[in-house]
């Protein structure tokens, strides 16, 4: 009977191993293996904008249907871009060239039927025509390209890994914050479709800038002409990145790129993993206010590399590159960011006390001065990012908040809020430390509860009022409750003086060549109730023909009550309203000390303001 019985077993242990071989096969042919997947970007004519894409698929038997998606946005800038329009030439063959029939079956994706071919290749090219850290751009300077607007992916397989070769224009460089393949020229390895798309590429005869901070390598790639200073730009952009390595403890990347663009006009930045894109008009580095600028802008993408792309809000990451990612989070990953920037700056000492408080001074008049902050709360902003915020009109300030500003402010709040509750134990960078030491090294993203609890444990308290009237609800932030704590208030030092009371249309104006144009109407004002609109060009003002510097000085020498004729053009229409002025009490939104600060109110805005 055991003779038999280990027969018996022996056959079905060759029996398993003849089924295990041949569905591990039947697997192969139905695509369940992965193929290895190659990109190579060429640019033979960049004059004509068109970037030349070849993408391989091999060393797998392919399903009878591929479908190859191009993302329709960009992680880190909350609208759907179609990236898909700018798409032309595709065609896709098999190994051996052979030519496979292929449909659009939507907006993004391309299905090519592949008769289960050992491998594939596509090729397609994208107009690329759009300087934006957004975008891709492609001249006969140089090329730049977010990877997300330019390469697809299979669909189903966006963790698996891929290579990237570059084939420059001439003699141009290539930069990107992706490793390189060893022995490969302008060839970048990524472990997965998240980091390809998160990892943008500069190609062109850029200038580098380079230094060291905990033995890591950092450099700036400059590309573009402009009245920067090279080295000082390389101290400082060192001081900014010491400084917030410092604030969260250590530094979570090999090595780090700064891809600068210096061009004509100003158009922002961009985070990524171990690398960022700014876009500053070349002449902005001087003088001195503008400079700041730039670093205030290098402060607030360097604090992303901790703050969103690894302390990950609920739905940001892995991505759904189809459609949109919602999350009530964004007054954190954007607004807090961009209250760290004058933090970092001013704990580098690149920007003065007074300085520290006059940003944050110009952040709460703006807030103040939009009427929309009333009728939209942080996570309402942050939550329709992807319908309001990169699409403003002439009525966004009026029924809309900017979560970047409102987030600052809100940032600002809490912190000293924490500080003030925890006695100066805690503040809101122990909140950040938390955040990437609980969540993002333990692979978690956090919700908008963990993200409160998490401030109420630094506080040592409960914050459910905060979070409910400011960050959920619409209610007037109380800055005058929160800067009392480090001994600051808004607002002159002798409470004494009257408030002053100013005549007030409500509307700004513009000159645009010979044309007097209104901007922008504010919702409640004299303006807005009594029918003026944007967009119309003003003639004359009381039968007198007016630029905008006359404008300006008429309509000073009215006073509240008094009325004003308006000669416009609306739709080329001759237009004529009369208008009755109001009044508005003019706060005095600069930050400044209180009269006799307690020693606690000191201790605390020294710790707070960087002040020895």
């Amino acid at each position: 009977m055991r003779r038999l019985h280990s027969r018996v077993v022996g056959l079905v242990v060759v029996l398993l191993f003849i089924a295990s071989a041949i569905a591990s096969a039947q697997d192969n042919r139905a695509g369940g293996r992965q193929p290895e997947i190659s990109f190579t970007v060429s640019m033979s004519k960049p004059y004509t904008h068109l970037l030349e894409v070849e993408m391989r698929l091999e060393d797998a038997r392919l399903p009878a249907q591929v479908n190859l998606v191009m993302p329709v946005w960009t992680p880190g800038s909350y609208l759907v871009r179609e990236f898909a329009r700018h798409v032309q030439d595709f065609a896709a063959m098999d190994a051996g060239g052979r030519t496979l029939s292929w449909q659009k079956i939507n907006k993004d994706t391309w299905r090519i039927e592949t008769g289960a071919a050992h491998g594939l290749r596509v090729t397609y090219r994208v107009y690329a025509n759009d300087l934006s850290v957004r975008t891709s751009d492609l001249d006969d300077r140089h090329a730049y390209f977010n990877n997300a607007a330019l390469l697809m992916y299979p669909e189903g397989q966006l963790k698996t890994a891929s290579t990237l070769r570059v084939v420059p224009f001439n003699d141009w460089k290539v930069a990107t914050g992706l490793p390189a393949v060893q022995n490969q020229p302008n060839t970048f390895r990524a472990e997965n479709f998240d980091v390809l798309y998160d990892s943008p590429v500069e190609v062109s005869n850029f200038k580098t800038v380079s230094f060291e901070v905990n033995g890591v390598p950092h450099r700036i790639v400059i590309d573009g002409e402009g009245n920067y200073d090279t080295e000082r730009m390389r101290r400082d952009v060192q001081k900014i990145v010491e400084t917030e390595a410092a604030l969260m403890g250590e530094i979570p990347y090999h090595d780090y790129t700064f891809i600068l663009h210096a061009h004509s006009r100003a158009d922002g930045g961009l985070e990524h993993l171990n690398s960022t894109s700014l876009i500053v008009e070349r002449n902005s580095f001087r003088p001195e206010d503008k400079y700041k600028s730039f670093l205030s802008l290098v402060a607030h993408e360097f604090f992303h590399l901790w703050n969103v792309k690894r302390i990950r809000p609920d739905a940001l990451g892995p991505f759904d590159y189809t459609k949109e990612n919602y999350t009530k989070l964004l007054w954190v990953a954007e607004g807090i960011t961009e209250y760290y920037a004058p933090v970092a700056l001013r704990r580098a000492g690149l920007i003065s006390e007074g300085e520290f408080l006059e940003r944050l001074s110009r952040t709460i008049e703006k807030v103040q001065n939009a009427p929309g902050r009333l009728l939209m709360s942080a996570e309402e902003a942050s939550f329709d990012a992807w319908i309001k915020y990169y699409r403003q009109d002439e009525n966004s300030i009026n029924s809309q908040i900017s979560y970047y500003d409102k987030g600052q402010l809100l940032g600002l709040l809490l912190d000293l809020q924490i500080r003030k509750a925890s006695g100066g134990a805690k503040s809101l960078d122990d909140v950040m430390r938390y955040l990437y030491t609980e969540f993002y090294k333990k692979n978690r993203n956090y919700t908008p509860e963990d993200f409160q609890r998490t401030a109420e444990l630094m506080a040592g308290s409960s914050l459910e009022n905060f979070f409910a009237r400011f960050v959920r609800g619409r209610e007037e932030l109380d800055y005058n409750a929160a800067l009392n704590a480090v001994g600051l208030q808004l607002g002159e030092a002798d409470q004494a003086k009257p408030p002053v009371e100013k005549t007030y249309l409500g509307a700004d104006v513009a000159q645009d060549g010979e044309r007097l144009t209104i901007k922008t109407v504010y919702s409640g004002s004299p303006a807005y109730d009594q029918g003026l609109n944007t967009g119309d060009q003003i003639l004359a003002l009381d039968n007198q023909r007016v630029n905008q510097q006359s404008f300006t000085a008429r309509l000073a020498e009215k006073r509240p009550g008094d009325t004003l004729n308006l000669t416009l053009f609306r739709d080329d229409e001759l237009r004529t309203f009369t208008i009755k002025l109001g009044k508005r009490v003019v706060a005095d939104y600069k930050i400044v000390p209180v009269k006799e600060p307690t020693p606690e109110q000191v201790r605390l805005y020294k710790a707070w303001a960087g002040v020895s």
